[in-house]
C-alpha cells in the first residue's frame, strides 16, 4: 500500500505582531512571557512554558536582527536575508516609527541631543513607558531629523521617501522636526492641556505658509526654517495697533459686522485694542529667536487666556477672527495686505485649534 504525503518547504520570516508589539515597548524576553501566559495564549494553543518561552526568544532574535535594517527602511525592501512580504514590511516599518504621544509631548520643541537624551530616565518614570521604547522613539525622532533637515524639496515627501511611512505618520514626524529645528516651547504649564495633535496641526500651517518653501520650493530646509525676511517684514504690521485712527477705524468696521452676531459682543468691544494689540505684538516681535520659541505661550497668554476668562463660546471666537482678519482689508491707510493675509491666515487656524471652551 503507497501513503502520499504533500511536504511544503518555505523560508518566509513568521512576525507575530504581539510579540513585536511586546518588543517595541521595551519588555523583556521573561516579561513579555509572562505577558502573554496572561492572555490565555497556552490554553488557546496547548503549547507548554517551554515551547513558549523559546517561541517568544526565536522573535526577539529576529528582530533584533531586523532593527538595523529598520534604521533605514529602504535597506529592508532590498535585503535578500529575510523573506518578508511587502504588506509585513510595511507594517514593520511603521510600527517601528510609530511613538507614544505621551513620550512625544515630553520632548517637542525640545532639541534632539544627549542633554535631552540624558532626561529619558525621568520622561520614563513620569510617562510609565519603558526606557527601552523611550530610546528607540527618541532616536527615531533624531535619525529622521538628521536625515531630512538640510534636503531640498517638501519635508513630508523627503521623510516618506527615505523613512516609507504614511502619509499620516509622515505628517507628525515632520512636525516633531519643524518643531526641534525652530525650538518652540510646548512645556509650560499653561501648554500642558495641549496636544501633539494640537501642535501638529500648527506645524502644518506654518510649514505651508511661514517657511522658505512657502515662497521658493528649491532651497535647502524650505519647510524647516522659518522665512526670516517674511519675519522682519511682520514688524510693519504694528501699524494697525500704533495708528489710533487706524486701530479705531479697524475696531468700528469689526464691531459694525458683528453687532447682533456674537454672544461676547459687549466684552469683545471692550477688549477689542488689548486683544488686537496682543495678535499685532506677536508678530513684531517674531525677529527675535526667543520670542519664536515663545510663540505658543503668547498665543496663549495673549489671545486665548483671555477669551476663556470671558467664556467665548468657540463659534464667537472664529467669527471674531474672520472678522477682525478680513476687515483689514477696508482699512485704505494699510499697505501691507499680503503680509497680514500669510500672517493672520496661519494664525486664525493655530487660534482656533489652540482655543478649548
Amino acid at each position: 500500500m503507497t501513503s502520499e504525503l504533500d511536504i511544503f518547504v518555505g523560508n518566509t520570516t513568521l512576525i507575530d505582531e504581539d510579540v513585536y508589539r511586546l518588543w517595541l515597548d521595551g519588555y523583556s524576553v521573561s516579561d513579555a512571557v509572562a505577558l502573554r501566559v496572561r492572555s490565555g495564549i497556552l490554553e488557546q494553543t496547548g503549547a507548554t512554558a517551554g515551547v513558549l518561552q523559546s517561541d517568544t526568544m526565536d522573535h526577539y532574535r529576529t528582530f533584533h536582527m531586523l532593527e538595523r535594517l529598520l534604521h533605514a527602511p529602504t535597506k529592508l525592501l532590498h535585503q535578500l536575508i529575510f523573506q518578508i512580504p511587502p504588506s509585513r514590511q510595511a507594517l514593520l516599518i511603521e510600527r517601528y516609527y510609530t511613538f507614544d504621544e505621551a513620550f512625544v509631548r515630553e520632548v517637542l520643541g525640545k532639541k534632539l541631543s544627549k542633554g535631552t537624551k540624558k532626561d529619558l530616565d525621568d520622561i520614563s518614570t513620569k510617562t510609565g513607558i519603558t526606557l527601552k521604547s523611550c530610546r528607540r522613539q527618541f532616536d527615531n525622532f533624531k535619525r529622521v531629523f538628521k536625515v531630512v533637515e538640510e534636503m531640498r524639496g517638501s519635508l513630508v515627501d523627503n521623510i516618506q521617501q527615505h523613512f516609507l511611512l504614511s502619509d499620516r505618520l509622515a505628517r507628525d514626524y515632520a512636525a516633531i522636526v519643524f518643531f526641534a529645528n525652530n525650538r518652540f516651547e510646548t512645556g509650560k504649564k499653561k501648554l500642558q492641556y495641549l496636544s501633539f495633535g494640537d501642535f501638529a496641526f500648527c506645524a502644518e500651517l506654518m510649514i505651508q505658509n511661514w517657511t522658505l518653501g512657502a515662497v521658493d520650493s528649491q532651497v535647502d530646509d524650505m519647510d524647516v526654517d522659518l522665512d526670516k525676511e517674511f519675519l522682519q517684514d511682520l514688524k510693519e504690521l504694528k501699524v494697525l495697533v500704533a495708528d489710533k485712527d487706524l486701530l479705531d477705524l479697524h475696531k468700528s468696521l469689526v464691531c459694525t459686522a458683528l453687532r447682533g452676531k456674537i454672544g461676547v459682543f459687549s466684552e469683545m468691544e471692550t477688549n477689542f485694542k488689548n486683544l488686537s494689540r496682543g495678535l499685532v505684538n506677536v508678530a513684531a516681535k517674531l525677529t527675535h529667536n526667543k520670542d519664536v520659541r515663545d510663540l505658543f505661550v503668547d498665543l496663549v497668554e495673549k489671545f486665548v487666556e483671555p477669551c476663556r476668562s470671558d467664556h467665548w463660546p468657540l463659534n464667537d471666537v472664529r467669527l471674531f477672527l474672520n472678522q477682525y482678519s478680513a476687515s483689514v482689508h477696508s482699512l485704505d491707510g494699510f499697505r501691507h495686505q499680503a503680509l497680514w493675509e500669510r500672517y493672520m491666515g496661519t494664525l486664525c487656524g493655530c487660534l482656533l485649534r489652540l482655543y478649548h471652551d
